[in-house]
């Protein structure tokens, strides 16, 4: 898919973005945790963020980009994942963290990239050759403006490699 095409996938998502987020979120005056909280469908990563003890750190300054995986995305991991990640805080900091990039990055510069490295510490990789990929997972919604960044809504969740 040439740059122009993905270019106009990115600009028809957010548009859907726009028009799915909640109003209070158009004027920016939300923060990341309270604009994914109001849409409905990020419960698990929001019990995820308080059990990681990760609430305020998205609620803070930043800018922050995050690549916000849907109850469903968390629906399509192998049973009793999640309840694991839950029970170990070290590990699912480390999922969590994966899906955040420093700084606000949004659509249109996110085609541009090849990879981005996480929070966490190792780096996604971005295809935008059919669409817009965050490793396997696509992205649903994009440029979904917060107070303090912006979520870039995505069908999986990102599992950071094991470190050696």
């Amino acid at each position: 898919m040439s740059m122009i095409k993905s270019w106009c996938l990115f600009v028809g998502l957010a548009a859907a973005a726009a028009s799915a987020a909640p109003a209070h979120a158009e004027d920016h005056k939300s923060d990341i945790v309270d604009t994914a909280v109001a849409a409905g469908s990020f419960k698990t990563l929001a019990a995820a963020l308080k059990a990681a003890d990760l609430v305020d750190v998205l609620k803070g300054e930043g800018p922050y980009t995050v690549f916000a995986p849907t109850d469903a995305a968390f629906k399509k991991l192998p049973e009793g994942t999640v309840e694991a990640l839950l029970k170990d805080k070290a590990k699912l900091k480390a999922v969590l963290t994966y899906h955040v990039v420093k700084g606000k990055v949004k659509a249109a510069d996110v085609v541009k990239l090849k990879s981005a490295k996480t929070v966490q510490g190792q780096t996604v990789a971005v295809d935008a050759a059919d669409g817009v990929k965050i490793n396997d997972a696509k992205v649903t919604k994009a440029d979904i403006e917060c107070s303090n960044g912006v979520i870039h809504v995505i069908d999986a969740v990102l599992i950071p490699h094991d470190k050696d």
